[in-house]
Parts: structure tokens; sequence; C-alpha cells
């Protein structure tokens, strides 16, 4: 075995010295402290493939590295030992077979397990060095694993919080990641909402996230400037008993148009009828992330030229805000509208998602009441809100002492952290 030797003054750096030469599948033999700072002893990981391919050819035992003194460095120590006695091990004596296509079946799985052996024991072996690498941190820097609590008690992910500390500069504190937040946030002023400009939006999102109150409340903005007359709803959503019947009583009280449409062909026929109306607004069909009608209803809208706002639940979680960003949004997507936040325990999740997926935000929705519960944004209120869940206990609230198990599980040491594309 060609096994190479690195050596830094932390884990952290050793590891990455590992990845820059040997590439994201090197497995580790060691680690132990050294007098220069820490040694690890690593493999590539096509050795190791090789060693597979011979092991049923090979009767000589490989030598184990030497064991280490306890700790981290005992347990790296003890699953190096395993993999290369197992490697090197004879194949025990395979029965008597009527043909070679058999025998040759048993040694592809043997070598199958003894791979997927191997590379779970290579996952094991670097959750421990990330681990260590992020215990490090915390006594080298308290403030920066406060910081880092912080973000994600208040809802943010590991992903954008990572990426912050990162950045964060030695003098810099909590009013430096706010502001980095801030700058990422993309705003839509009023001058440029959709009720200045005008055109036809369609609101889209999963059931129950508020489509038709929020059409209603951005009709009464636009009657309120503009007059009845020019505005105009339109209705799609076919499948939800009352779904239009709500709409039509909010365009009664507003005094304008509303229309039902079925297909793309009935669309694009009502909006020929609509070309002198300043803003015309479409409730949509609440479908899941994961129906396969919304691709369908993607492409009705894209062939009729209809630009969409998303709208996102505020009370969702991470994962589900994140499935439908990337199910929801295309090309036709303008932008979003983060709603129920006066459900909302924290902002935190919905602005991550905003932030990291660079979604422009037109507008916040904190109730029900129409017209009143929209509201243009501000920036200053979200974030307030945002951090403000970090400084109460909670159930859900993080502890310091468990900061490095969490974060190990990500991937990697905070240096060798997944990049946020396009954020500052």
């Amino acid at each position: 075995m060609n096994a190479k030797r690195f050596v830094a003054a932390t884990s952290r750096e050793a590891l990455k010295l590992v990845r820059d030469d040997l590439g994201a599948d090197a497995v580790i033999l060691s680690n132990r402290k050294v007098e220069a700072g820490v040694e690890i002893v690593a493999l590539a990981g096509t050795e190791l493939s090789a060693l597979a391919e011979i092991r049923t050819q090979q009767s000589t035992p490989v030598q184990a590295p030497r064991k280490v003194s306890s700790g981290a460095e005992q347990l790296v120590a003890t699953y190096a030992a395993r993999a290369s006695t197992t490697a090197a091990a004879p194949a025990p004596a395979p029965k008597p077979q009527t043909s070679a296509a058999p025998a040759a079946k048993v040694i592809a799985e043997q070598q199958g397990a003894l791979m997927s052996e191997i590379k779970s024991m290579r996952n094991m072996l670097q959750e421990q060095l990330a681990c260590i690498g992020w215990s490090e941190m915390q006594q080298r820097s308290p403030e920066r694993t406060k910081l880092l609590r912080d973000l994600l008690n208040s809802g943010f992910s590991p992903a954008l919080a990572r990426h912050l500390l990162e950045k964060l500069p030695d003098d810099a504190g909590p009013s430096w990641i706010r502001k980095v937040i801030e700058h990422n946030l993309k705003v839509i002023k009023q001058e440029d909402s959709l009720v200045t400009r005008g055109g036809v939006y369609a609101l889209v999102g999963p059931t129950g996230v508020g489509k038709t109150t929020t059409t209603a409340k951005l009709a009464a903005r636009a009657v309120v400037r503009y007059g009845a007359s020019k505005v105009a709803l339109i209705s799609s959503d076919s499948y939800r008993i009352g779904a239009h019947e709500q709409l039509s009583i909010y365009a009664k009280m507003l005094g304008v148009a509303v229309h039902s449409v079925h297909d793309a062909a009935e669309l694009k026929r009502t909006l020929a009828s609509l070309r002198d109306k300043h803003l015309v607004l479409i409730d949509t069909i609440g479908m899941g992330q994961r129906d396969g009608r919304v691709a369908v209803q993607t492409q009705m809208y894209d062939s009729c030229g209809v630009k969409r706002l998303l709208l996102l639940n505020a009370t969702s979680g991470g994962d589900t805000l994140e499935e439908v960003v990337r199910k929801y949004r295309t090309v036709g997507v303008v932008g979003c509208i983060p709603t129920k936040l006066d459900e909302a325990a924290s902002l935190g999740t919905v602005l991550d998602v905003a932030v990291r997926h660079q979604i422009p935000l037109h507008y916040i929705a904190n109730g029900q009441r129409v017209p009143e519960d929209l509201h243009e944004v501000n920036v200053d209120y979200l974030l307030h809100r945002a951090f403000k869940q970090a400084a109460q206990p909670a159930p859900f609230a993080l502890k310091e002492l468990e900061l490095p198990a969490l974060m190990s599980g990500q991937g990697s040491v905070p240096a060798a952290g997944r990049r946020v594309a396009g954020l500052i």
C-alpha cells in the first residue's frame, strides 16, 4: 500500500491536505498528535479498490497500521486494522461448483460487501475527524460558536450558517451576520411592485398556503390605486369545493370581474379579452410539491406567458420549503410572498430559503384580513423576528455541547464546508 503521511497544525488543516492530494475518497489510516501538530496517514481510494480485486489471490496478510494512543485515534487505528486485515485475508474455499459462473458471482458479491464496509468505515472516520475540528473551533473561538448556535436556533440552515462563519472577519460579530443576510435578501421596492407595473400573474404554491386570500389582498391594493375597472381576477381552481365561490365573494366586495378557466385554451381566450386591464391575478389550484400536476400547471402558464409568484408558508420546516422551491421555481417565477408570518415561531427558515435561492420578496402576509394583512417588506422587522427566537429557551433549541456532533454529520469541518451559490 502507498500510504502517505500529512502533518499540519490542526486536524482541519491536515484533513484538507489529505483531500487535496488523495481526493474525497481517501481513507484515513491513523491520526495522532505530534510535535508539529497533527499527523494523518491516509490511503487513496483506488488503493483499496486494488486490494479488493486481489483479495482472493493474496495469502500473505498485510501488516496493519500500528496502534495509537486513545480516544478518536484508537478508533481510527481499529477501523484501519479491520480494513487491512479483511482486504488481505484469503477468501474461504468455495464449495465445488458445476461451472465457473457461480464462483465468479460469489467472488463479486464478496468484493462488493468488502467495498461497502470500507466506505462505511471511511464515513465514520471522517465524521470523527470533523467532530474534532468543530470541538477545536469551540475552544479557539467561543464567539463563533455562539453565533453558530444562534443561527441554527433561529431556523437558518447549517449550510448557510457554515458559509457565514467561514466569511466572518475576526473582529466581526452578530451585526455583521445581519448585514450580510440583509444584503443578500432581494426585496422588490414599491415602485417596481407587480401592482405598480401591472401585467398577468398567477399565485402558485402548495395547498393551504393562502393563495386565494393573497390574491384578494393584491387585487384590493390595485383597485385603490387604479380603480376596479382596471383589475380582473381569474380562478383556475376547479378541484377545491367552493374555490370559485370564495374568490367571487372577494371580487364582489372589490367590484371587479372574476372569470373561471379549466385549461390552457380557455385561459388564452380569457386573457385575450382582458388585454385592457392593468392587472390580472390568477388564483391557482393548490398542489403539494410532490404532485405530478405541478409540471402540467407550469407548462400551461408558460405557454400563455403568465408570470408566477410563489407563496411560501413561513410555518413550514426547512426541508419542506426547500422541496417547494425546487419543484415550483422555474423561469416564469418572478418572486415570492412569505405567508402566515403571524403563525410562525421564527422567520429564519423562510429567510434562509429566500437568501440561498435568491428569490425576490414582493410582499409579506401575516393574517386573513383583506386587504390589511398584506405589507411591504421590512427587512429590519424580519431579521428582528428571526433572531428573537434564538434568545428564548425551547425544547428544540441546540446547546453548544451538541454542535460538534450535529455539524460533523453535515459533511465536513468548517473550512471544507459546501459553498452557498451567489452569497457574498
